[in-house]
């Protein structure tokens, strides 16, 4: 958390949500100047909705706090939707060593956008956690999902409301500590399962 908060660009203002660590992660956060939001409720989904409520900047985005991601590269994300080129812009993941995308995970995400290009006819590649959009256009898409098929279903909901999605590289690099989901089958699996319910939908 200090590495990825201590990056983040002029602009930007951090939010982090914490929902139910048991290691002091919001307090750490506080410690370093972000502004954090408890959300009781466990899942991704259900995090990053609470970050998105209580987000006030007019365009909002989203960035996993593992490392994996370095917020610099946040400004790539906005840049389309200032200029009007975009309405959601992800960030399409560029492993910037072999062992930053275990196989698994890399497998699961092919497979889910294989599906989604088939669905919609959006031409994406990654279902990556960076991405950037308007606050209100996205509370606009009641989005329901609070585990994770969240991202998905953002994207799937999007694509139905006629929404222009553009992708940007960014680097994944190496996630710092261990992870419950990232290169776990069972992760890949729970991920897999939720995301597959979004698109039975």
């Amino acid at each position: 958390m200090p590495w990825v908060l201590g990056k983040m660009p002029a602009g930007f203002r951090p939010l982090v949500v914490d929902n139910c660590s048991t290691d002091g992660s919001g307090d750490l956060a506080r410690s370093l100047g972000a502004t954090v939001v408890s959300e009781p409720a466990r899942g991704f989904g259900a995090a990053a909705h609470a970050g998105l409520l209580a987000a006030t900047a007019d365009l909002v985005c989203f960035c996993d706090c593992d490392g994996s991601l370095d917020p610099r590269q946040l400004p790539l994300l906005t840049g389309p939707l200032a200029t009007g080129q975009a309405d959601l812009v992800l960030g399409r993941r560029a492993a910037a060593q072999r062992d930053a995308w275990p196989f698994p995970v890399r497998l699961a995400n092919w497979e889910l956008a294989r599906r989604v290009r088939r669905r919609t006819g959006l031409k994406i590649r990654d279902l990556g956690p960076m991405r950037a959009a308007s606050r209100e256009a996205l509370l606009g898409l009641n989005l329901a999902d609070r585990r994770f098929g969240y991202p998905l279903e953002m994207v799937m909901n999007a694509a139905a409301a006629g929404w222009r999605v553009a992708e940007v590289e960014v680097a994944y690099l190496p996630r710092i500590g261990k992870s419950k989901v990232t290169g776990t089958v069972r992760g890949c699996v729970r991920t897999v399962r939720d995301m597959s319910q979004v698109l039975a939908r």
